[in-house]
């Protein structure tokens, strides 16, 4: 998903992903019937998963020489009416890191941790006050190396619907839920591009959704990236 690293590129941000031209070249993907969708069938692919290979595991464009840190976010699926919903963050404008980016509530392991699934119930707790609790783990996804440094598992679990959510407003400037259906789609997986002017490039995944408000949310980067591995895992 990237151009060769120099070493000017290391930490480089992209001004405005939003700004970056779509490839419309992009292989063609199957949608996912209904019923791959549904909280049982989920339940019964991570009980036998089948053999797959993750799309996008490296970050590794702007990723120092220091060892990554382990890390773990929640993927919560929300069971709703009209079929399961992912819930995610916007974060803060004023955080050093990711600012205002979307992303799913998640940090770094404390020594404590037993487990990436322990650290993920921790952290969403902390930012968006899910009780863990309240949440089935259904299993993890394959680790991600982001460019920030960090080794991350996604951790996928179900959340009982009747819970309550109470962000953080320190970290989580608004937490909302998006349609499982729509993120799994494969035609709203937009690969996008953006070159430097010394000729050094990225490739990234968006995935903008646009709530019943008429605001957008762009969903993008490593938070895209992890849904479209999920989608590859669902698909295989």
């Amino acid at each position: 998903m990237s151009g060769p690293v120099r070493a000017t590129q290391l930490r480089r941000p992209i001004p405005d992903p939003r700004a970056t031209a779509v490839d419309p070249a992009g292989p063609r993907l199957p949608v996912l019937p209904p019923e791959r969708l549904r909280a049982e069938a989920l339940r019964e692919r991570f009980r036998h998963p089948p053999r797959w290979t993750p799309e996008i595991v490296d970050d590794r464009w702007r990723l120092a020489d220091e060892a990554p840190r382990a890390a773990a976010v929640l993927v919560p699926l929300v069971p709703r009416d009209d079929g399961l919903a992912v819930v995610l963050t916007e974060r803060t404008a004023h955080l050093t890191a990711h600012a205002g980016q979307i992303a799913f509530p998640g940090g770094r392991t404390e020594p404590s941790d037993a487990s990436p699934v322990v650290t993920a119930l921790r952290e969403a707790e902390e930012e968006i006050g899910l009780a863990r609790g309240l949440v089935e783990i259904l299993g993890t996804m394959p680790r991600y190396l982001t460019g920030s440094g960090f080794e991350v598992t996604p951790v996928v679990g179900l959340v009982d619907p009747a819970h309550r959510l109470q962000p953080d407003p320190n970290e989580v400037a608004l937490a909302f839920e998006v349609p499982l259906a729509f993120l799994m789609d494969p035609s709203h997986h937009q690969r996008r591009l953006y070159r430097w002017d010394d000729g050094a490039e990225r490739s990234f995944y968006a995935m903008p959704w646009t709530d019943a408000a008429g605001r957008e949310h762009f969903i993008w980067g490593v938070t895209a990236a992890m849904l479209r591995n999920l989608y590859r895992f669902v698909s295989a």
